[in-house]
């Protein structure tokens, strides 16, 4: 292949991205407003939670369920979407950032910087030790 056909190639990879990334965006956004509808709809009929969340567990299961380092507006927005009520709290993002800060402090989340300053939160994978050793190392022979 010479070069030409690389860059043709590369183009193309790059058109498939950029399309594919719309549809995600296009996708996340109907996800979105389909969730808000069974939220609101769920009120409506009067179902109640199962499981009655503290704002802890609840930013727990968002950042575990998360695919990508999330804002505390992102946190927010998602605990509303399932079906948190933020109402009780007089600064809804107040009193997010202490829970965020607290479990950063704890070891359970990390924060990502990003742009300008600001950063994300995500969740602390638990990580998978690699023996990165091809051979068992030599054991040390007893002198005489």
């Amino acid at each position: 292949m010479s070069n030409d056909d690389y860059v043709k190639a590369f183009e193309a990879a790059t058109r498939e991205m950029d399309s594919l990334m719309q549809q995600r965006v296009d996708l996340d956004q109907r996800i979105l407003h389909v969730r808000q509808t069974l939220v609101s709809l769920s009120r409506l009929c009067g179902f109640t939670p199962t499981v009655s969340w503290g704002m802890t567990d609840g930013v727990r299961f968002i950042l575990r369920q998360a695919q990508r380092p999330m804002t505390a507006i992102d946190v927010r927005d998602e605990l509303a979407n399932w079906g948190f009520d933020m109402s009780r709290y007089a600064n809804d993002l107040s009193a997010l950032h202490t829970v965020l800060k607290r479990l950063n402090k704890a070891g359970e989340i990390r924060f990502v910087a990003r742009a300008a300053g600001s950063h994300a939160y995500e969740w602390m994978r638990a990580t998978t030790p690699v023996n990165t050793m091809t051979q068992k190392p030599s054991s040390p022979k007893a002198k005489k």
